[in-house]
């Protein structure tokens, strides 16, 4: 066998994205509006209808109807919400995980670089839909929007929410999420284009200003991951709070970015590409995921336990309703999101060689990316469609949004080399050992 030289471990690869992948990915998108259109007429059609009156006896007849879009409607409304929510903080983890490697002088992740760079690509569409979606679906998603709802001299006046009013307006709604989304965006397109220049030109100057980039964007992205946490997904409960739930979100979000980093990692291996990558950067990447879904785990134990111990009631309102409101129609994905999140990757990459096999890695990847949708799905549901939940509207939105996706990301890894051929730590990643 040869011995590998720094010639050899410089060259780039390119990914060809094959007309046969992108019909694959066009049939997940294709599938996903099928089902769609199925959820969409079988909800017209009345199907289930009678969760509906229980909701609205659960709640009261008048929230029932200042929140009263047609169900097959207001169901489109959440799944859109809950999707891109989701879609764009995986997107923003890939930024994230380049930012930290830099700061981190890490090495070992050299290779896997591109992959991480390419999962910005939906940060942009993200946020137009996200806009969009608000503006003509807020009274389905947020309860403090309401017309009246913070006028004392409404009917509809509710002093708790009103006491939020200098945060939760909707000028000042706007003007959060614009900001989130375009720190996430500028700092996504200011990495890329360093990377790309030092493709083209090396030496070390564009790895310095990845650092001060990437310094900058960490202490940026703290705050406002935290903060859209609470915009995006805390104020659909506007009555309930936690001071854990920013980490929370953080925590779903952080783990599903490395499941599809690794995931992609696996794929490419297999396609052929990534020549360089061997056991020892998927023994990272499994460690990674083990690590955070404990922490995951931690962040959830810990946000539960302070709440069911203190026992008040505008904080246990949030568990009450997942755990055993609505004729206890979410319990059985409360423990799911448990077992799928943290039991069954604790469990199989609880050895070292678990964490090194390609097929042990996929089938965990794959349950982690859904175990966390779910999660997301029982932050949103329970406040927002009460017991009128579904999941055929739901899968067909995520299959879409998935579809759509993985598009745009296979262009953006198909744009550059897959091996940042400059990168100072290059060689330190090809001959990486654990």
């Amino acid at each position: 066998m040869a011995t590998l030289t720094h010639h050899e471990s410089a060259t780039a690869e390119y990914l060809e994205v094959s007309p046969r992948t992108n019909r694959k990915f066009l049939m997940i998108l294709v599938a996903g509006v099928v089902v769609l259109a199925i959820g969409l007429i079988l909800s017209a059609m009345g199907i289930g209808a009678h969760h509906e009156a229980a909701g609205a006896a659960a709640h009261g007849a008048e929230h029932a109807q200042a929140e009263g879009s047609p169900i097959w409607l207001k169901r489109l409304i959440v799944s859109l919400w809950h999707n891109n929510v989701f879609f764009v903080g995986v997107s923003t983890i890939g930024t994230f995980f380049v930012a930290l490697q830099y700061v981190a002088y890490a090495g070992w992740s050299v290779l896997i670089k591109r992959i991480n760079e390419a999962m910005s690509a939906w940060i942009l569409p993200g946020a137009i839909i996200m806009l969009v979606v608000f503006f003509l679906g807020r009274h389905d998603l947020f309860h403090w929007t309401h017309e009246g709802i913070m006028d004392p001299k409404s009917e509809h006046y509710d002093a708790i929410i009103a006491g939020k009013s200098g945060f939760l307006n909707t000028p000042f709604y706007i003007i959060r999420t614009v900001l989130y989304l375009g720190i996430w965006w500028f700092f996504s397109q200011r990495l890329r284009k360093l990377s790309l220049e030092e493709d083209l030109n090396g030496g070390t100057e564009y790895f310095h200003k990845s650092i001060n980039v990437s310094a900058l964007f960490l202490v940026l992205y703290a705050v406002s991951s935290s903060m859209s946490a609470w915009d995006w997904v805390m104020s659909v409960d506007v009555h309930w709070f936690s001071t854990m739930f920013g980490w929370y979100v953080f925590a779903s979000w952080w783990v599903t970015g490395i499941a599809a980093t690794t995931l992609t990692a696996i794929y490419l291996k297999q396609a052929g590409y990534l020549r360089f990558m061997n056991a020892s950067h998927l023994h990272d990447l499994g460690k990674f995921i083990f690590g955070f879904s404990i922490f995951w785990t931690y962040v959830w134990f810990s946000q539960f336990m302070l709440i069911w111990y203190a026992n008040l009631p505008e904080e246990a309102v949030y568990y009450n309703q997942r755990l055993g409101g609505f004729n206890g129609q979410y319990t059985w994905i409360f423990f799911f999101n448990l077992l799928i999140n943290f039991a069954f990757p604790f469990l199989v990459l609880m050895t070292r060689d678990a964490k090194r096999q390609m097929i042990m890695l996929k089938i965990v990847c794959i349950a982690v990316i859904i175990g966390h949708w779910s999660d997301f799905y029982l932050m949103f549901m329970p406040a927002t469609m009460k017991a009128d939940n579904g999941f055929i509207i739901e899968i067909g939105v995520a299959l879409i949004f998935l579809g759509a996706f993985l598009m745009l990301f296979t262009k953006r890894l198909s744009q550059a080399s897959l091996v940042p051929v400059h990168h100072p730590f290059l060689d330190e990643s090809v001959h990486h050992t654990t």
